[in-house]
C-alpha cells in the first residue's frame, strides 16, 4: 500500500470519485502529529480529529467535555503530521448550537487546517449545512448513533430498528443531501438500512457499526490497536493488533481488508 504524499493530496473529489469507481475509502482518528504521519504512511485516505478525544486521550466518560480550543489544538498537531489525507475535525458538542456558533467554529476549524467538519444531527442542521457549504465549508453528517445526544439516547443502542425511527433517518439522510451536506456517517445502525441510505444518495458514506456497504469506514486508532479503555468492546470494533508484529503492520491490514472489503465482517455487523 503506497502512502499518501503532498503531491497526490485526497481531496472532497478524490471521495467522490473512489465512490463513482467504487473503490472503498478508509479514516481513522487521530489527534497528534506521529501518529498521524504513520497512518498517512499505511495510506489512510482520510484522518477524523475527532471529539473522541475526551474519552481516549482526556480520560472523560463521553465526548462531552471536550472544547473548540481543545479540539484545534489537536486539529494543529495533526495538521503538522499529515502527508496528504483529507483532515476532518469534529465539531464539539454545543460549538454549533445557533447558525452563528456554527459558522464561527467551523471557519475556526478550517482555518486551523482542517478540510471538512463533522457535525453531529438530523434535519435540524440542514440550514448549517446549506449556509457552510454556500461558503465553501464542506460538512459531513453524523447520523445513527451521535455521541453528543447520549444523554437524551440514554445509551450506546442500535438506531434504526423501529420503522418509525428507520424512516426518519432516511428521510433526514437525504434531506441533508439535497441541503448541500458534502459526505455522511452514519454509526450503529442495520446493514439493510445503510444499503437503503446508500441507494438513495450520491454523496460518500462513511460508516462505523453500519456494515460492509458503506463507501467507507472509520475506526478509533486505540480500538484499532488494541488499546482502547472500555470495558466491553462494541461489535463492529475489530483488534489489528492481535495479528500484527507491529503498529505500521496493523494499520496497513487495516486499509487492506477495507479495501478488499473484508472489513466489517458479518460479526462486526448489526442486523
Amino acid at each position: 500500500m503506497s502512502s499518501h504524499s503532498d503531491k497526490n493530496l485526497v481531496t472532497l473529489a478524490t471521495l467522490k470519485k473512489m465512490k463513482k469507481d467504487g473503490d472503498k475509502f478508509t479514516c481513522l482518528t487521530s489527534y497528534e502529529a506521529t501518529m498521524t504521519s504513520k497512518i498517512c504512511d499505511a495510506g489512510v485516505d482520510v484522518v477524523l480529529v475527532g471529539d473522541s478525544l475526551g474519552m481516549v486521550v482526556q480520560g472523560h466518560d463521553s465526548t462531552l467535555p471536550v472544547t473548540m480550543d481543545q479540539l484545534i489544538y489537536h486539529l494543529e498537531c495533526v495538521v503538522k503530521g499529515n502527508k496528504g489525507a483529507h483532515i476532518m475535525a469534529d465539531m464539539p458538542f454545543m460549538s454549533y448550537a445557533t447558525d452563528d456558533m456554527g459558522f464561527e467554529n467551523a471557519t475556526r476549524l478550517m482555518q486551523a487546517g482542517a478540510n471538512s467538519v463533522k457535525i453531529e444531527g438530523g434535519e435540524w442542521i440542514s440550514k448549517m449545512a446549506s449556509m457552510l457549504s454556500d461558503r465553501g465549508i464542506p460538512i459531513c453528517a453524523h447520523m445513527g448513533l451521535t455521541p453528543q445526544t447520549i444523554n437524551r439516547i440514554g445509551g450506546n443502542f442500535v438506531q434504526g430498528r423501529d420503522p418509525t425511527k428507520r424512516e426518519l433517518i432516511i428521510n433526514e439522510a437525504k434531506s441533508l443531501e439535497i441541503a448541500g451536506a458534502a459526505m455522511l456517517l452514519l454509526e450503529c445502525v442495520p446493514d439493510s438500512l445503510t444499503k437503503e441510505i446508500m441507494s438513495e444518495l450520491k454523496i460518500p458514506v462513511i460508516g462505523i457499526g453500519a456494515g460492509p456497504s458503506t463507501d467507507g469506514q472509520v475506526m478509533v486508532i486505540h480500538d484499532l490497536l488494541g488499546i482502547s479503555c472500555l470495558d466491553k468492546l462494541p461489535k463492529f470494533v475489530k483488534d489489528y493488533m492481535k495479528d500484527s508484529n507491529s503498529i505500521q503492520d496493523a494499520l496497513k491490514n487495516y486499509v487492506k481488508e477495507v479495501k478488499e472489503n473484508k472489513f466489517p465482517a458479518k460479526e462486526h455487523t448489526f442486523f
